[in-house]
């Protein structure tokens, strides 16, 4: 099957030709038609992970997928060959990925029928940043007429995040450059955008008294959690824990839980118009590269690799 992989740390992402990996008990075989690009994938092929997970090589990138069902291993119920699914990769190794013609995936994690209304494309993008946007939400829990401030805002998981806050009520300050990005992310449902360049002064602006929440998913966690009202809440994904004596801040660190029920209320959401999937480019298979390389350079919404 073609991938693209690397063969040790340090080497580059290259086309490869892989056999196609068979299910085990309880695994289910997925043809792959779209992935896509997340932080954690520029960790895993820029080695970051080393001493974290195993790596074994080559190993084929791409945390998110969609595709159908090929084939399934014993033991496996509820699915059958032909059957559209999406999910993340969640093995206990780095080594088989979503830049593939075919991945092994768990039937009991990480992976979710696609429903009627949802394309492929959309959902090779929406496992990982959906999963880590909705469990930060779920963590400050914000309340209708309460002010979120998500840094971040323009990234995948932010996208995300954004429409998610506004949709339980709160208003949402969102960062962006001046723009495009404002435009942007103002049309996800923030109802200000602003600088991160000068975030103290124009948040302070807004809320004099400290915002009621906040999402570190970008930036410097002290600068946000210090824009933070007394008892107020914060969630990183970057696993920034402030230590400030006298505040009372409830803080948490994100990691992103792509369980079952999570990916279906996500996929249910976008399929009925109720979240917006921003794909800004899809890539085929032989450019992901390219695409890591725009993704590094900075992009507004998610970038899909197609197969």
């Amino acid at each position: 099957m073609r991938a693209m992989a690397f063969t040790d740390f340090g080497a580059d992402l290259a086309a490869t030709d892989l056999p196609v990996p068979e299910p085990g008990p309880g695994e289910v075989l997925v043809q792959v038609l779209a992935s896509s690009v997340n932080g954690f994938d520029l960790g895993v092929l820029g080695g970051y992970l080393k001493g974290v997970y195993d790596y074994d090589f080559p190993v084929v990138l791409g945390k998110d997928f969609a595709g159908t069902v090929a084939a399934v291993g014993a033991g496996v119920t509820g699915l059958t060959p032909g059957e559209d699914v999406f999910g993340v990769v969640m093995r206990p190794t780095l080594g088989q990925g979503g830049y593939a013609e075919y991945v092994v995936v768990s039937r009991q994690y990480g992976l979710a029928k696609i429903p009627d209304g949802l394309d492929h494309t959309r959902a090779g993008v929406l496992g990982l940043a959906g999963s880590a946007a909705l469990n930060a939400i779920d963590a400050v829990a914000p309340a209708p007429g309460e002010t979120v401030l998500i840094s971040g805002a323009t990234g995948g998981v932010g996208a995300f995040a954004v429409q998610m806050a506004a949709a339980r009520g709160a208003s949402v300050i969102a960062t962006a450059r001046p723009g495009a990005e404002a435009a942007f992310v103002t049309g996800l449902g923030a109802t200000w955008a602003v600088d991160h360049a000068d975030l103290q002064a124009q948040v302070r602006a807004i809320a004099p008294d400290g915002v009621d929440a906040a999402l570190h998913l970008a930036g410097d966690g002290l600068t946000v959690a210090a824009l933070l009202a007394d008892s107020g809440r914060l969630a990183s994904t970057l696993h920034y824990l402030p230590d400030e004596p006298g505040r009372d801040i409830k803080a948490t660190a994100v990691m992103a839980d792509p369980n079952p029920a999570t990916l279906a209320r996500l996929a249910a959401d976008a399929a009925e118009g109720r979240l917006r999937v921003p794909v800004a480019r899809s890539y085929p298979l032989a450019e992901a590269p390219r695409a890591i390389a725009d993704f590094t350079a900075g992009t507004v919404g998610k970038l899909a690799v197609t197969i």
